[in-house]
């Protein structure tokens, strides 16, 4: 699980955050996501994963101010994607180094 102590700011916004979703649903469908499918590798753990087992995550997550740019949305397994939660960048970095797990994000 994520570290309980981390302070998470959380944008109440339904209205940024239901558009960032229907955009997050545009770029699922497009080919750029196809071809990040296809590579078939967790960003956060680096693991092989068929393409169908992964998820399309949001670097910075869209309750702490991101968007759904290609530059924000990676795919990775759905392991890494239920423990990163809310994390952004740091947090998942540190959270990793606690466990004692190398983290790959860049």
């Amino acid at each position: 699980m994520p570290p309980s102590d981390s302070f998470y700011f959380i944008s109440a916004d339904p209205d940024d955050i239901a558009r960032e979703k229907r955009l997050a649903r545009k770029i699922r469908r497009s080919q750029w996501w196809k071809n990040q499918l296809a590579v078939g590798r967790c960003h956060y753990c680096r693991s092989n994963c068929p393409p169908k087992e992964l998820t399309m995550d949001h670097v910075v997550p869209l309750v702490r101010g991101g968007r759904s740019l290609k530059s924000n949305l990676v795919p990775c397994c759905k392991t890494c994607n239920d423990q990163k939660k809310y994390l952004l960048p740091l947090e998942w970095e540190a959270y990793m180094e606690r466990l004692g797990k190398p983290s790959d994000t860049g």
